[in-house]
């Protein structure tokens, strides 16, 4: 992405700027589905598919690959935990589950408090000097998600908004503004 004007922006600054945007129509009716996961202490194979056919339908091969049983118990495991790196860890524990996808999943199921870790959405940090690594925004850590979840709620509280609402108008911000190829 080209971000040369960016340089001499912050967050913040930007934010100020760009319209804390509405939920996209599609991802709001699954948020709607999956409302009772929480509450039913995890969530099935089909829910499973269907947040990774959300995030990236690529990667649907090897999410099948996971059992039910292995699933119900890793969705149980990420719901009573109180720790963001042992959800994370649980999750990509999955076949197919990557740290995005992770976070797909978590946003998905509690966007209150989650945001999608995006390439789109990490070089923007990046070029705002909101993240300091991983400029390429590819292959992601547990602690780059980590640092990118506090920044986002930090942001997002600031803002008086979701740090899914933060994070899709950012993804929205960047599609509008990128130059170039997005991978490179």
């Amino acid at each position: 992405m080209a971000t040369g004007r960016m340089r001499d922006l912050r967050l913040g600054d930007l934010l100020e700027h760009v319209p804390i945007l509405e939920e996209d129509p599609g991802t709001a009716a699954l948020i709607h589905r999956l409302r009772h996961v929480t509450r039913a202490g995890g969530f099935s194979r089909a829910e499973l598919l269907a947040m990774c056919r959300w995030k990236s339908p690529r990667a649907l091969p090897q999410c099948r690959r996971n059992p039910a049983p292995r699933i119900r118990a890793v969705s149980r495991a990420v719901l009573t935990t109180r720790s963001e790196r042992r959800r994370m860890e649980q999750l990509t524990a999955l076949r197919g589950v990557s740290v995005p996808m992770a976070s797909a999943i978590l946003t998905l199921l509690d966007p209150r408090r989650y945001g999608v870790l995006d390439i789109r959405v990490w070089q923007l940090l990046f070029a705002l000097r909101s993240v300091g690594v991983n400029a390429r925004g590819r292959g992601f850590t547990v602690d780059q998600w980590l640092g990118y979840l506090r920044e986002l709620r930090r942001h997002a509280r600031a803002c008086g908004v979701t740090p899914r609402a933060l994070e899709w108008t950012l993804f929205c911000h960047h599609r509008a503004v990128q130059t170039g190829r997005l991978y490179s």
